[in-house]
């Protein structure tokens, strides 16, 4: 008589493995709306910015990607000058923040100024785009000329953003007591206990 074929354990394993990937579905691709609108939720109130990728694509894309995964949540206004800017987007998990801040993306040919309100991301030279977002307190046309890009402007609640804390100036060496390196490599375990003052995010939420 014919032996019997059995298949060995790990044979049965592999075929289990194959059968289990052929039903998942391939992941998702996430589509960003050429317009949305996010909620931001802050220790002096809410105001809300539309985004719109006609005006940065990239950054657009980028800033949809962060909310996502909630990066801003927790995330403290470090840098704070009246009559200029608010910057924020340094992860409340300096884990996090380390892998972010060096996956950089290209740049966008700016289409608006940057007048009180709008919204864009800092960077140090050319296509150094991360995390970091400021929000211009004034008419900044001087910002222009470098190249700053705002993607997205506060539709509502604008004057939330001049409650916001600035009694510890601007950040090293203008300044005397913010140190931008440990803020970037500490994140909220460098900024919430020396400078307990400084306002935050709550939660910034995609509107419907």
């Amino acid at each position: 008589m014919p032996r019997s074929r059995f298949l060995n354990p790990g044979s049965w394993s592999a075929i289990l493995v194959l059968s289990l990937a052929g039903c998942q579905k391939p992941p998702q691709k996430v589509v960003v709306p050429d317009v949305f609108r996010v909620k931001f939720e802050t220790t002096q109130g809410d105001f809300t910015v539309e985004a719109q990728k006609s005006w940065a694509p990239h950054g657009v894309d980028r800033f949809d990607e962060l909310l996502r995964m909630h990066y801003f949540d927790q995330s403290r206004f470090f840098r704070v000058i009246p009559g200029f800017i608010a910057q924020f987007g340094v992860h409340r998990d300096f884990k996090v923040h380390d892998v972010w801040r060096t996956l950089f993306i290209v740049d966008d040919p700016r289409v608006l100024s940057n007048t009180r309100g709008t919204v864009a991301f800092a960077k140090s030279g050319p296509d150094t785009r991360a995390t970091e977002i400021f929000i211009n307190l004034a008419d900044n046309h001087s910002l222009d000329d470098d190249n700053f890009v705002p993607f997205a402007k506060i539709v509502d609640g604008i004057d939330v953003i001049d409650k916001f804390y600035s009694g510890y100036g601007d950040v090293r060496p203008k300044g005397a007591n913010i140190d931008p390196g440990r803020v970037e490599e500490e994140a909220n375990e460098y900024l919430v206990p020396r400078f307990p003052k400084l306002d935050y995010i709550k939660h910034a939420t995609v509107l419907p």
